[in-house]
């Protein structure tokens, strides 16, 4: 059974162009080693922020199909790689599902088909790793008898103004038949295709976006420090710096980092750097000073108790917000786990609150949830935001809060900043 494109790995990455593709009317089957995965979308479920159950709904009734069996998937024209990039145990790339899923479209593909690479990497894994796992599986040879490119997914999880669709899509081939391939299919599913000269190049501006963003958060949390002893105001001054229309461009400091970019994706790149001989220095020091703010977050937080004569052993400390990023449910490197760790170590005694998160654990004990937050928020010792999501009313909560720790920056400038309320 002849098939459009083949998307291997139904995440926040794989799913949206499963929606496009299938908005252009192409035939689409999607991969996932998932059953729940797999069985939820069959069954019209999306387990994704930026997917509805009525997208899921619309994606089926244009054809789309989930299955976890390679024998059901027929014979894809194009194949696109969208499985997950973690850091494994020694802060290096763990690209064991890449391998997979290679090994997968090897086995899958023919002659003239196209084989893209969307998932996050370092410079050169296209060429050396996947390459050569498609040529052995397949027999084939790669921009001779099919097409290989690199394009680096550019979602942002919950984003309403950008999406897929009117985000510029980089592509890299392998050849020059390899780009104009890719850029032909991702010219139906996106506005503006932009290439690259190669893969290398497109797999380096993924990083180079997000080293650029990783190295700039790192350079406000550490002022975000300073500036509390210097007495400063540094929300008020990043307003000030904003109203210049040239030369700069706002960042906020914050209780870590968290999502798979910018705790991850720059660690590639300093990956690749040391295989020559020298570290990413750049790199590496704003890894050290972001990963350090959860433990900066709880000692101001016990100072913060301390000036009103409670310990933090003991105290009642509820979290709000703990996902990673504000209105979506997504958990994937949220620094609220490591501040609920440092808290738990102290003696705190836990419990949280977010709208988009009906339950909780760290390291495998789960954490009290909030059912009623008015209550909550008046019987705490302290409340830490962490997620400014935007059901809060953070003014009422504030002003009925024994002590509130911002660690947002949302409530600065706004007469609330006193002796029961502290911004980071």
């Amino acid at each position: 059974m002849q098939v459009d494109l083949l998307v291997i790995g139904l995440g926040y990455v794989g799913l949206p162009l499963v929606r496009e593709g299938t908005k252009v009317g192409l035939s689409v089957v999607g991969f996932d080693i998932g059953p729940g995965v797999v069985n939820g979308l069959n069954g019209g479920r999306s387990h994704v922020d930026d997917l509805s159950d009525d997208d899921v709904a619309r994606m089926l009734a244009a054809g789309f199909r989930a299955t976890t069996s390679e024998s059901e998937v027929g014979e894809p024209d194009i194949i696109v790689i969208c499985v997950p990039t973690p850091l494994s145990e020694a802060d290096g790339p763990d690209l064991t599902a890449v391998r997979a899923a290679s090994e997968t479209a090897g086995r899958l593909l023919h002659r003239g088909t196209l084989v893209v690479l969307e998932s996050t990497t370092y410079p050169g894994t296209t060429d050396e790793l996947v390459r050569p796992i498609l040529e052995k599986a397949s027999g084939l040879s790669a921009g001779v008898d099919f097409n290989l490119a690199f394009s680096p997914e550019r979602i942002d999880p919950g984003n309403p103004v950008y999406g897929l669709r009117n985000t510029p899509k980089v592509v890299g081939g392998l050849t020059p038949d390899c780009t104009a391939a890719a850029a032909r299919f991702y010219g139906l599913v996106c506005d503006q295709v932009v290439e690259a000269k190669s893969p290398r190049e497109a797999e380096m501006a993924k990083l180079l976006e997000n080293t650029y963003r990783h190295v700039n958060i790192a350079l406000v949390n550490e002022m975000a420090v300073f500036c509390h002893e210097l007495g400063i105001d540094l929300w008020d001054a990043i307003r000030c710096a904003s109203t210049k229309p040239f030369g700069f461009q706002p960042f906020y400091p914050g209780p870590g980092v968290g999502g798979h970019c910018i705790p991850i994706d720059p660690n590639y790149l300093s990956y690749k750097v040391r295989t020559l001989g020298y570290p990413f220095r750049f790199v590496e020091l704003a890894q050290e000073i972001n990963s350090r703010m959860p433990g900066y977050v709880v000692d101001r937080a016990a100072e913060l108790l301390n000036r009103h004569a409670k310990p933090m052993n003991g105290a009642n400390v509820l979290l709000l917000g703990v996902t990673y990023k504000r209105d979506i449910a997504d958990q994937r490197e949220s620094p609220a786990r490591p501040i609920a760790r440092r808290l738990l170590a102290r003696g705190a005694v836990l419990a949280y609150h977010d709208p988009h998160v009906p339950d909780w654990a760290i390291d495998g004990q789960p954490v009290r949830r909030a059912t009623d937050l008015d209550t909550e928020v008046v019987t705490a010792d302290v409340v830490i935001l962490l997620q400014d999501h935007s059901e809060y009313d953070l003014e009422q909560i504030a002003s009925e809060a024994k002590l509130f720790f911002d660690t947002r920056g949302k409530l600065t400038g706004r007469g609330h900043t006193g002796p029961n309320t502290e911004t980071l």
